[in-house]
């Protein structure tokens, strides 16, 4: 027999998606013909696996040995160790201050992605153990380019990341940029159009009509100041779309310093000769909340959060003589 107490960490989710996580080689069919027979019970009870579990719930497997092992093998979960920037945590969530440089999330490169720090942070800590691992993946809610460095938010518990993941996706949760582009601008602006990506390529195309697969995109910007070449803009997004700040500004006239996949090359050139710069200089320097939250995250109801600009950035910024707008 096999005793399993659900963790804070744990709670939230239906009985049989946690047990298709602990029996991930198992088929549906052989858990839930177990909750049948009571050969796996929650609380000392027969079920029948759409209950909400909760903090303390007791779970028993009656099974083999020979038959958990089968049924709940698994790789070891990907971990990686660096130091982190924390803006804030509580028990179920944290905002991480992302380097430019660093995945948000894993791809085909293998390189290690703040999925993988956060799971490693998560360990060193003590909050999250091997055991936990079996049923819950720590995990981040947005998604930065690899080179735009800021704002991630990450969840440490299921029900953490399942409030902070639906803030996100109902946009509740306000998302500002910062950014130094290609020429003067002056006054706030709201602009639409469409974006199309390119898979393969993972480059997107704006278009101002709707075409084909393009899919509506709006973007608002605020003019911080400028020195009469490059503007600092604080840019805000009605939708969240692939590359959607460098391209809709870029497509414009207003190219992002650094971006060479959307950039101009000479600017470009520029800002790689005097600063080094070799990717795109953007920044999610600020994550601002709703009134009225409630649940597990209603702690931060209201409350706004900031992250620190990189060196590099306050170093271009102060040399454009742009500091003093951004105060």
């Amino acid at each position: 027999m096999k005793e399993f107490q659900i963790r804070d960490n744990e709670a939230g989710q239906r009985f049989d998606k946690y047990l298709s996580k602990l029996l991930r080689n198992a088929p549906k069919s052989f858990f839930y013909k177990m909750l049948r027979k009571k050969n796996i019970t929650l609380n000392g009870k027969k079920a029948t696996g759409n209950e909400k579990l909760e903090a303390g719930d007791t779970i028993k497997l009656f099974l083999s040995d020979e038959t958990f092992d089968k049924f709940s093998e698994q790789k070891q979960a990907a971990r990686a160790v660096t130091a982190l920037e924390v803006i804030y945590e509580d028990r179920d969530i944290l905002l991480i201050n992302k380097p430019a440089g660093m995945l948000s999330q894993p791809d085909d490169s293998g390189e290690p992605s703040m999925v993988e720090y956060l799971t490693g942070y998560l360990l060193e800590k003590g909050e999250l153990t091997e055991e936990d691992l079996r049923t819950f993946r720590p995990s981040v809610c947005n998604r930065l380019d690899k080179n735009t460095s800021g704002i991630i938010a990450g969840g440490k518990s299921l029900a953490g990341l399942q409030e902070l993941s639906e803030l996100f996706h109902d946009r509740t949760v306000h998302k500002e940029y910062l950014c130094v582009v290609n020429g003067v601008l002056k006054g706030k602006k709201h602009i639409k159009g469409y974006l199309y990506k390119d898979t393969k390529l993972n480059k997107v195309t704006i278009y101002r009509q709707k075409e084909k697969d393009a899919q509506p995109i709006e973007t608002v910007y605020e003019p911080l100041g400028d020195n009469g070449r490059v503007t600092l803009l604080k840019v805000g997004l009605i939708t969240g779309r692939t590359h959607q700040i460098r391209a809709h500004l870029a497509s414009e006239g207003h190219p992002l310093a650094g971006d060479t996949k959307y950039g101009q090359e000479s600017f470009n050139r520029r800002c790689r000769e005097k600063y080094q710069l070799k990717h795109q200089l953007l920044h999610a320097f600020r994550l601002s909340f709703p009134d009225g939250m409630d649940g597990r995250l209603s702690n931060l109801s209201g409350k706004c959060f900031e992250a620190p600009l990189p060196a590099q950035f306050q170093r271009i910024i102060k040399e454009e003589k742009l500091e003093e707008k951004l105060l």
